[in-house]
């Protein structure tokens, strides 16, 4: 994307032609063009807002789509996070997110048969054994600014469990701080709130708003939302990018999704070879003889 101010790095009003200096008027906002002061930014306002409108536009495309970031890996065996959200347990004594496999070790011994042996297997804390003890916990990480604890509470709250008086607004305050805390899942509430009506009237757009920061945060859920939106809508190279981002990321339902557009002529057998290529790189990351076991053993550890 080429702008006003890549000619030589020279700084020059986008209006007037004159030269400036680096505390220019920037456009409110491409920031991409400049001017000499407010006098002049209003007098090209209509000639520069088609531009402005096309480089938004392709500045937030570059924000969306770029790579996210990847999770974590287990903090045990230091394999690559299953995404499936059986794949891994967020333990509210440490605060740690444990794969499935590394949960089900201590569990079970070679034979697959259950021992008395529930501790945290990262910081060895026995389980809560009641709801109240479980809530001091998750109150305990709160206080340490666990941003997954505080989204955790704002899900007790929507759904009305463990004592919780169910309450949308509480539940959506709690979304919103621990998304700005930077859990991704909590945007993805916001989301689907608004792509459902829970507690809130039906919103789309508000809805789209929301998957997208989930998204670019990583959150790949919100990115199959995306896909799916963009499908809907007609726009296939968007809901392919999404798709594929997610696939990348180990979200089985996207797979299914360009499956069903190749068998319905909306995506090339190249891009379902290349989806195809993507969760198989993922499942060759996340795979161990652990897990494996864990995933035979019950379907509540299951992480593909």
């Amino acid at each position: 994307m080429s702008t006003a101010a890549d000619n030589d790095d020279v700084l020059v009003c986008a209006n007037c032609g004159k030269e400036g200096s680096d505390n220019m008027n920037a456009c409110n906002k491409c920031k991409q063009v400049k001017y000499c002061n407010a006098v002049c930014k209003k007098k090209h306002r209509s000639k520069h807002k088609k531009q402005c409108e096309r480089w938004v536009a392709e500045l937030h495309d570059e924000k969306l789509f770029k790579e996210p970031p990847q999770r974590e890996d287990c903090p045990i065996c230091f394999l690559r996070m299953p995404t499936l959200h059986t794949g891994s347990t967020y333990k509210s004594c440490c605060g740690k997110v444990i794969c499935s496999g590394c949960i089900y070790a201590p569990l079970y011994d070679d034979q697959g048969n259950k021992v008395d042996n529930r501790k945290c297997p990262f910081c060895r804390t026995p389980p809560a054994y009641t709801d109240e003890e479980g809530i001091k916990r998750i109150k305990n990480r709160i206080e340490a600014g666990d941003s997954r604890a505080i989204h955790n509470l704002g899900c007790y709250y929507r759904d009305g469990v463990y004592g919780f008086r169910r309450d949308y607004d509480k539940a959506s305050e709690l979304y919103h701080r621990a998304g700005e805390l930077g859990y991704a899942g909590a945007y993805t509430n916001i989301g689907a709130s608004y792509d459902n009506g829970e507690g809130v009237e039906v919103d789309k757009e508000n809805a789209a708003y929301y998957y997208e920061l989930a998204a670019i945060k990583g959150n790949v859920y919100a990115r199959h939302n995306l896909g799916v939106n963009e499908e809907n809508e007609g726009n296939l190279d968007r809901a392919l990018k999404h798709y594929m981002i997610a696939i990348k990321s180990g979200q089985g339902e996207s797979l299914k999704s360009i499956q069903k557009m190749y068998k319905h002529g909306d995506a090339s057998r190249e891009d379902y070879m290349k989806a195809l290529q993507l969760y198989q790189e993922y499942l060759g990351e996340i795979k161990s003889d652990q897990r494996d076991k864990a995933a035979a053993a019950s379907e509540r550890f299951r992480y593909y």
